[in-house]
């Protein structure tokens, strides 16, 4: 078996000159050659601004790009037609596709309803700061350019727990929307904030049976209409996880399979939300790993004083390593975005070696670090702000390496504030595999490691090119591995 690969191939502010869509089938070829085996594309459907969002402001999950619908037919990555083109070229070369679901909210109602409200604190969401008092808000959701193509449901206020804008006020707070289903918000996952449920726009009630069973629905036609073979969750710990895993349990009982799900349960302060997260689910998602990318971003920020003996400590990836999901950057931290916290370009290659060389997690490689991204926008102060995120050739190499050589039994030595590194024994399956790694964030490093006895008398060379040379290892199975001062080397087996 090969070892399993995502890429997020996307980024927040993609404007190439291709559509996405399009991009994905002309490079799904390209992916399997340099061991891709899951491509995460982002959400698909129409929203609130069809040609321009990224696809969070989720207007209508019907609209794959088919509808003249909020200014466009074409959603901001393309046709439908090219999407459904998209995941048939990923599955000829053999790479699944994963669908990005946003759950948690709706976007861009058509129509305004006079609907009873009480505004709550932003700070505390289960203090209520007013009594019930009526607005106009954009909650009724009709699709008229869609005319009831696939799904003739309409969402109405009944279909939400709480809104942002009154439209007759002209006013932003947080209304919970006062209804027969209960005039607080649903018990959810985060108790950040009193209570987390309210992120945005128009916020999904499932205590109302009727949207359950239109999202169950949902899932069914998407998955039958488009083939997609796993999922993205979008903001799990916004959402109530009871209808998370009914709707999961309905698709893998209605196909008679797993679908491949990984859940965002962003939490970059301690791991208890997440072990809770996969408790109350009972392991139904695998998570990313999100405690592991902010170790990243601090080890980059920090140079030589991270102790990078503690990198793996409270993560993920090193309590439940068979659920992580594990990432150096996504388009919520890249830079100028709502969680940015990008790691450094010095420290990414030593990052991306960290995911995809070690036997534990399943690795997501980002699209920048693969394709670059140039863009422009405005800080948090006004400001112009230009950006040019390079390609990391090393991420490439590290993947191909990972598809061939990172196998068999790991040996850990991390035994050095700045100087640590692993081995893989490598295994019968896959020819020529093993290997080590060594990196410093200091000055160069050196490290005697074991590898294993049937590699005695064996070369090995730095797959990174970052070290000239070559070593040998002894008869007991041990070398002297070097590494270059803040930078990583990937030993491996010299070819004939």
């Amino acid at each position: 078996m090969q070892n399993q690969t995502i890429i997020q191939f996307f980024h927040w502010y993609y404007n190439e000159e291709q559509n996405l869509w399009t991009k994905v089938a002309a490079e799904a070829a390209h992916l399997k050659e340099i061991g891709v085996t899951m491509a995460w594309l982002p959400p698909a459907y129409k929203s609130n601004n069809a040609a321009y969002d990224v696809g969070y402001a989720v207007y209508d999950l019907f609209d794959l790009g088919e509808f003249d619908q909020k200014g466009a037919v074409n959603t901001r990555y393309g046709h439908k037609d090219e999407y459904i083109n998209a995941i048939d070229a990923l599955h000829d070369n053999g790479i699944s596709a994963l669908a990005d679901i946003v759950f948690n909210h709706k976007a861009g109602g058509d129509e305004l309803e006079k609907i009873k409200v009480r505004t709550v604190n932003p700070d505390n969401r289960e203090e209520f700061t007013s009594d019930v008092f009526e607005i106009e808000a954009w909650t009724k959701f009709t699709f008229p350019g869609r005319q009831g193509k696939y799904s003739e449901f309409i969402w109405d206020h009944m279909c939400f727990s709480g809104v942002d804008w009154a439209e007759d006020l002209k006013q932003t707070a947080i209304y919970s929307i006062q209804n027969y289903l209960g005039e607080g918000f649903e018990k959810v996952p985060s108790t950040e904030l009193g209570n987390y449920d309210y992120l945005m726009f128009n916020d999904i009630d499932y205590r109302n049976k009727a949207v359950i069973d239109e999202l169950k629905y949902w899932g069914e036609w998407v998955v039958e209409t488009t083939k997609v073979d796993g999922f993205r969750l979008d903001a799990v710990k916004h959402i109530n996880p009871d209808f998370i895993i009914e709707w999961l349990d309905h698709l893998n009982t209605k196909y008679n399979r797993k679908f491949f799900v990984v859940a965002e349960d962003w939490n970059v302060v301690d791991i208890e939300g997440q072990l809770e997260y996969i408790q109350i689910t009972d392991g139904r998602t695998q998570i990313f790993d999100s405690l592991l990318h902010h170790n990243f971003y601090l080890a980059s920020q920090d140079d030589s004083e991270f102790d990078m003996r503690t990198i793996f400590d409270k993560t993920l990836v090193q309590i439940n390593p068979e659920l992580a999901v594990t990432f150096v950057d996504n388009h919520d931290s890249q830079p100028l975005q709502a969680l940015e916290s990008y790691v450094e370009f010095w420290f990414r290659p030593l990052a991306y070696a960290m995911i995809l060389l070690r036997e534990q997690g399943i690795p997501c490689l980002f699209f920048p670090d693969i394709y670059g991204g140039i863009y422009d926008d405005k800080n948090e102060a006004g400001e112009d702000v230009h950006i040019d995120l390079a390609i990391i050739p090393d991420v490439i190499t590290m993947s191909k390496i990972r598809a061939s050589l990172a196998y068999g039994l790991q040996r850990e030595h991390f035994d050095h504030g700045n100087c640590v590194g692993w081995t893989r024994e490598g295994d019968d399956e896959h020819e020529n595999s093993g290997l080590a790694v060594l990196m410093s964030t200091g000055e160069e490093g050196y490290k005697e490691m074991e590898i294993g006895k049937k590699f005695a008398g064996k070369t090995f060379i730095d797959a990174l090119g970052n070290r000239e040379g070559e070593l040998v290892i002894d008869e007991n199975g041990w070398a002297e591995f070097h590494c270059n001062a803040g930078s990583v080397s990937v030993w491996v087996l010299k070819g004939e």
